[in-house]
């Protein structure tokens, strides 16, 4: 089996925290085995670090659109925030890459909205059934409904802003995950969900606190 976590954030995200040697750190020691660096709006750091760490690390982005958040897997090219959701999808789509919506039906973190999600379901390659951080609004349940009777994956994901959030949500898949069979595998996969440490939950805030701060002392 092959524990794959398929939403995270590094430094480079304005709200995260991970860095290179804690991604290297966390496939050394087997915590996971596959990981998606889906950074807000931006795949440098992704793509960087998969040339230093191989293919266990896919390239992905956590999109900004006019309506919600989509997350584009296996890119090869950033996708440009603040389009609507037919244009952001179309773009993933035209390289070839995975749509996978995550912290569906969420208002508090810019989750899409029903209306949206129904409107692109023939579109939608993934949904996010379990999100490692759904605490003060947790629509997992709502989501998993939704997967089944639509016959779209659900999926489980840490959406991990710090290296503790790491290796607690994620789906434990039967094959190692690739562009052309990470859906059908998602069907089959375990569905891991351990709940992280408070601090875990609260990286995000403290990541915008800290760079803040350092924005402030560079001023």
């Amino acid at each position: 089996m092959f524990k794959t976590d398929l939403h995270t954030h590094s430094e480079h995200s304005y709200d995260g925290g991970i860095t290179l040697k804690q991604y290297q750190r966390t496939l050394e020691d087997g915590v996971l085995d596959y990981i998606a660096i889906t950074d807000h709006n931006r795949i440098d750091f992704a793509q960087k670090a998969r040339e230093a760490l191989g293919d266990r690390i896919i390239v992905g982005e956590e999109i900004m659109t006019t309506e919600g958040e989509i997350i584009g897997l296996f890119l090869t090219n950033e996708v440009r925030p603040h389009q609507t959701p037919a244009d952001t999808i179309s773009a993933i789509k035209q390289q070839n890459g995975i749509v996978y919506v995550p912290h569906p039906f969420e208002t508090v973190r810019k989750g899409l909205h029903p209306e949206t999600i129904e409107k692109h379901t023939a579109e939608i390659d993934l949904i996010e059934v379990c999100n490692g951080r759904a605490f003060l609004q947790n629509r997992g349940e709502q989501a998993l409904v939704w997967s089944r009777i639509n016959n779209v994956p659900g999926a489980a994901s840490s959406d991990a802003h710090g290296h503790k959030g790491l290796g607690k949500t994620y789906s434990d898949l039967a094959e190692r995950p690739g562009k052309n069979n990470v859906v059908e595998l998602i069907k089959t996969g375990q569905l891991i969900t351990n709940r992280p440490s408070m601090r875990a939950l609260l990286y995000p805030k403290l990541n915008r606190a800290k760079k803040k701060i350092k924005k402030g002392d560079r001023g």
